[in-house]
């Protein structure tokens, strides 16, 4: 199965050549185990995931995580089999790590419908395919942020990926932070959301975005990173850059929050 890409000249460039101005030229990379990137149109976040993907290592395979904004599909849906195309690149899946993941979960299945029109995960792939042309990938998307899900994604990942023999792989959770609030409001909940991550806290990031309400769009699936990233050796999380929509637009009055940071 072939994925066409939905998004290219309209949330990132249709061609291969507009990626490196997104990226920052003074990062230098290093390893990781997952690493927390936006996923809005590049005009507005597409520096900070660009300055996160400047700090990475490329790595052979990609296990992306994000949220369903379609609600499309099944409730926890992977891509399980078939090749993504984004402009100049051509990245297949990972079956055999997808297939662990549907092995160990209970509640992940394979599903396509819920990727045709999923825009969170496809921003990422320009940025991945000139780290790596070679890159793997495997898609999964949340419709549903509760605990018991994200533990159990959580679980499948670390099994699945302590049995991937050989291959590198990076963890991916793709999320936008607050939603159309005031400036100085969202980066005061940004900031509240923010500091679980770097406590690689996935439990104390849920309850903080269901406390004050924060509308971090991929909270779920960044504490299932969190919880995958920890067990595998991680111990430390840095924030790389924070911005918000009113960057761009310059309208403060209602912004979306875009942080990006590594784990290793």
């Amino acid at each position: 199965m072939l994925r066409q890409p939905q998004f290219a000249g309209t949330w990132y460039p249709d061609t291969p050549d507009g990626v490196s101005a997104y990226l920052d030229g003074e990062g230098h990379p290093g390893p990781a185990i997952a690493a927390i990137c936006p996923h809005a149109g590049w005009m507005y976040s597409g520096r900070v995931a660009g300055a996160v993907y400047a700090r990475l290592f490329p790595a052979d395979t990609y296990v992306l995580v994000g949220p369903n904004h379609t609600g499309l599909g099944v409730p926890v849906s992977l891509y399980a089999k078939g090749t993504w195309l984004v402009p100049g690149a051509r990245l297949p899946i990972d079956e055999e790590l997808a297939a662990r993941l549907l092995e160990y979960s209970e509640f992940i299945q394979p599903d396509v419908l819920a990727h045709t029109r999923e825009h969170c995960l496809e921003v990422q792939l320009p940025f991945i395919a000139h780290a790596n042309p070679d890159a793997r990938i495997v898609p999964l998307v949340l419709m549903h942020q509760d605990a018991e899900i994200c533990q159990d994604v959580g679980r499948s990942l670390i099994r699945a990926i302590r049995q991937t023999a050989r291959r590198r792989v990076l963890l991916i959770a793709s999320t936008d932070f607050t939603h159309y609030e005031p400036y100085r409001l969202a980066k005061v909940k940004d900031q509240c959301a923010i500091d679980s991550i770097l406590a690689l806290d996935p439990g104390g990031l849920l309850q903080t975005c269901k406390r004050m309400g924060i509308s971090m769009c991929g909270a779920g699936p960044t504490a299932a990173v969190l919880q995958a990233a920890r067990a595998l050796g991680a111990i430390k999380a840095d924030l790389i850059c924070y911005a918000t929509s009113g960057d761009v637009s310059e309208d403060y009055s209602s912004v979306v929050g875009y942080a990006g940071l590594t784990l290793a």
